[in-house]
């Protein structure tokens, strides 16, 4: 029989709204299932691989995490750690509260958090598959590359570990999982990430100023600017906005603004700018409005019909 786990989240925590927050919860090994509202995930572990669905009755209600195999004290904490990072636990509700007082438009539906991966490496990845190529790609690009480098499971791989990507032959992701031009700098990021050379610890500490993180992100291999922004969201950091082809499509046609792509982008992170440090997310939010108003919510959407065409340019 598999463990069973639960955690307190939040006062505030909403499950479908706060997991299907974000694109990434459309990736694999990520998987929500609309029918039950529930979440499930392909987690590695120090005592092997395991699927772990996560349910929750109603807000600020614990959320229930059913393993499909018992698991030691260490490997438990493992699980709580990941998902906790993953659902954004660590942002309480005062922060939120924090948010809608500055933009009151989400105060009423709840929004504020953002989904994000387990671990900063898989948040680092993701996002260098999701730059420059069409989203159906990145949705194949991770699923393959936990079919192919990821710890087996019934449900699907685990995502791979920094380890395993570093052992990995750059024509390996190109040839079975389509990496293109991403290859070798994927494990090249991935000999960094487990050589110690990004360090974690320094880039979430809330001491370490946004300026600093940007420039070594930005020194990393096949990171640039819209990447470099997008990674200190996930880490938090909601003060720059990852500005690309769907920001100027959102200028055009949702703000009505008019200029060259340049001119756009710039209108655009001065729209944004009275938000301060929560205009990731007064941004976002309005991005994903415009998806859930031609798709429904996302929390009713069925991953391999939605999931692969949500972005603004293929509704």
């Amino acid at each position: 029989m598999g463990s069973t786990l639960r955690i307190t989240p939040p006062e505030d925590y909403c499950l479908s709204r706060d997991a299907c927050s974000y694109g990434y919860f459309l990736l694999a090994p990520n998987r929500w299932h609309p029918n039950t509202q529930t979440f499930t995930r392909v987690l590695a572990t120090d005592a092997g691989v395991t699927r772990v669905a996560i349910t929750q009755p109603g807000t600020g209600e614990r959320l229930t995490l059913r393993c499909d195999r018992a698991l030691d004290r260490a490997s438990q904490q493992q699980v709580r750690a990941g998902i906790s990072r993953m659902l954004r636990l660590d942002e309480p509700a005062e922060t939120i509260a924090e948010f809608h007082k500055v933009d009151k438009r989400w105060r009423k539906s709840g929004r504020g958090r953002l989904f994000r991966s387990p671990t900063l490496f898989e948040d680092i990845i993701k996002t260098v598959t999701s730059c420059n190529v069409q989203w159906p790609s990145t949705v194949h690009m991770n699923r393959r590359l936990c079919e192919v480098l990821g710890d087996k499971h019934d449900a699907g791989g685990s995502f791979p570990t920094s380890a395993k990507v570093a052992r990995t032959r750059p024509s390996t992701l190109r040839a079975r999982c389509r990496f293109g031009y991403r290859d070798a700098r994927t494990v090249e990021l991935a000999k960094l990430h487990r050589k110690g050379a990004i360090d974690e610890a320094w880039l979430e500490d809330p001491a370490t100023p946004d300026d600093d993180v940007r420039a070594f992100l930005i020194s990393l291999p096949g990171i640039g600017p819209y990447a470099a922004a997008n990674i200190m969201q996930l880490l938090g950091r909601y003060a720059h906005l990852p500005l690309d082809t769907e920001s100027v499509r959102h200028g055009k046609v949702v703000l009505g603004m008019t200029g060259t792509d340049a001119e756009i982008m710039k209108k655009i992170d001065k729209h944004f700018a009275p938000f301060g440090e929560h205009r990731f997310r007064s941004y976002w939010f309005e991005l994903w409005a415009f998806y859930e108003s031609k798709r429904g919510p996302a929390h009713t959407w069925d991953q391999d019909e939605v999931g692969s065409t949500f972005t603004a340019s293929q509704l």
